[in-house]
């Protein structure tokens, strides 16, 4: 016990100091345009020689690019309450079905036209679909992604954030959108959960409220993306290995069981066996835990790798981002919701 808490206690005491300096150099930006997440990334990477030059800390990094993340994803949860979901209505899945499928069928399409790699073309597309960073840190690990393609992923996610938190609100405003359907525009459209909240609540309150609870909705299909893609992952692996259509998928192996601890929480905290009263604090540990773990991303990524990726990769994730922004818009004013 004491020698695994030496052997990783110097990484993840890094990965925390990092965690608390990005949470700080965030805070010092108004509208929350770069979030700590991403600040967290940034930092990290500037501080991946240290890494390099200084093994003691390599194994506490990896723990806490893969273990804490799981805590942060497991505790993530306590947000979530299914009535909350229910009484969007289904409506917002309807919509979430137009815009997840214009996220994965146009990122996949032209991924190949640009010839890149299927995981970080997917990672770009759950990135758009699902919830920003949360989901590309829970889907790169089951994928065997890089960490240098995880890291490209969540920053080029947060740098159409930043113009959706400024520029959707206007839009909003200019096309005399209701609150339910600006709530539900920002909530499928927007990626990160900061932003969001930002876009949202610049319009009003109501909409805010419903962009959230949208967005909550949205994170739930975290689930069955990262079983979908171990199973993928499971199936590629064997078929390079040369194993073919006889062989059977190990689901022992490949099932990501922190989800199952995932839903616990969100059922727990549905059926008030988590009391109101824990939630904020549980919520803040959520979130310094994913922050943590990309802390850890950034300190085993250089700047040169994310370089090396090259332009295409930002190109991909712009058109992606952008299509769902018009995708599901264009689904409300075609239902007659607008």
């Amino acid at each position: 016990m004491f020698n695994r808490l030496n052997k990783i206690g110097p990484g993840l005491l890094l990965s925390s100091c990092v965690a608390i300096v990005a949470m700080f150099l965030s805070s010092l930006i108004p509208g929350d345009i770069i979030g700590a997440t991403v600040m967290a990334l940034l930092v990290g990477m500037a501080l991946n020689p240290i890494l390099n030059r200084y093994g003691q800390f390599n194994a506490g990094v990896s723990y806490a690019g893969k273990m804490v993340l799981r805590i942060g994803i497991i505790l993530m949860g306590v947000n979530m309450n299914f009535s909350e979901v229910l009484s969007v209505g289904k409506y917002s899945l309807f919509v979430m079905i137009f815009t997840m499928a214009t996220a994965f069928g146009a990122g996949n399409l032209i991924g190949k036209m640009f010839g890149m790699n299927w995981k970080l073309t997917n990672l770009l597309s759950v990135s758009t679909a699902i919830c920003g960073g949360s989901a590309v840190a829970a889907v790169g690990p089951v994928i065997k992604a890089k960490d240098e393609d995880v890291a490209y992923a969540i920053s080029s996610t947060f740098i159409f954030d930043v113009l959706t938190v400024v520029v959707i609100p206007w839009i909003g405003i200019a096309l005399g959108m209701s609150n339910d359907g600006y709530g539900l525009w920002v909530g499928t459209a927007v990626n990160d959960t900061s932003s969001v909240v930002a876009a949202g609540y610049a319009f009003s309150d109501l909409a805010g409220n419903t962009a959230v609870i949208v967005k909550l909705t949205r994170t739930l299909f975290i689930i069955p993306y990262v079983l979908i893609f171990s199973v993928l992952t499971e199936r590629l692996e064997a078929k390079t290995m040369g194993i073919h259509g006889g062989s059977s998928i190990n689901l022992k192996k490949i099932f990501p069981y922190f989800i199952i601890l995932f839903l616990v929480v969100v059922g727990l905290r549905s059926t008030g066996v988590i009391p109101a009263t824990l939630v904020p604090a549980l919520s803040k540990t959520s979130k310094f835990c994913m922050i943590m773990a990309l802390s850890a991303i950034g300190l085993k990524t250089s700047f040169r790798d994310i370089r090396n990726i090259g332009f295409k990769p930002m190109i991909l994730g712009f058109i992606v981002d952008t299509l769902v922004v018009f995708v599901s818009i264009g689904v409300q004013i075609a239902t007659g919701r607008f």
